[in-house]
């Protein structure tokens, strides 16, 4: 595959990014620990509050990171910005507005596979990441698209079914489109991301979980 950028550019935005933004990356990671306590310690309006943390954190990376930094090097950054602004719309509209998301699930299985995901995402992946080479700043910082997409398919193993589908379309794409750094450049914590996207996979087509969705506080 022929790309439009080096390997050099590709971390180097990813410098660029968290040297401008710091201490940004503080405060996504403290939003993303806040959606995990309010799934754990159940408030009347956790499921519209940690909708409304994943619409925040999917806006910033389609902004922040997608359309101002990676857009310079990569055109495609306008795409991939649309999708995470997509998303971010999804999770507003169905979570916060409708209040369709109910993060209550009451499969064992799914609450295994997202405490997984989420431990990786916000301790294992920085881990990983500094162990294999990929050191701050020239590393994905939690708030950056791969991180953030595992937290968020984590974060939807919760939900109650059924649920509203289209949820899940934005964090499945980027898992198709990120999950690819792995071998592209050697980010082989992204293999999480890969293992994410066969999750929500499952989640999509997972018979129980159709339906339009209920309403929820």
């Amino acid at each position: 595959m022929k790309l439009p950028f080096t390997a050099e550019q590709f971390f180097d935005v990813f410098r660029i990014y968290n040297e401008a933004v710091w201490p940004a990356q503080i405060g996504l990671t403290l939003l993303a620990v806040a959606a995990v306590g309010l799934y754990s310690l159940p408030r009347a309006q956790s499921g519209r509050l940690i909708s409304a943390i994943l619409a925040l954190l999917w806006a910033w990376t389609g902004t922040a990171y997608h359309l101002i930094y990676f857009a310079p090097i990569n055109k495609a950054a306008f795409a991939f910005g649309a999708v995470f602004l997509a998303g971010a719309a999804a999770f507003l509209w169905a979570g916060v507005v409708r209040g369709q998301l109910a993060y209550t699930s009451a499969s064992g299985l799914h609450r295994l596979l997202g405490w997984i995901l989420l431990v990786y995402a916000l301790v294992a992946y920085p881990l990983l990441s500094g162990a294999l080479g990929h050191t701050y700043p020239e590393t994905p910082t939690f708030g950056l698209p791969c991180p953030t997409t595992i937290f968020t398919i984590g974060m939807l193993c919760l939900l109650a079914a059924p649920f509203p589908k289209y949820v899940l379309v934005a964090p499945l794409l980027w898992s198709a489109v990120g999950s690819q750094a792995t071998f592209l450049f050697g980010v082989y914590a992204d293999i999480g991301l890969l293992v994410a996207g066969i999750v929500a996979l499952y989640l999509l087509v997972e018979p129980r979980l159709t339906g339009a969705g209920h309403g929820y506080g």
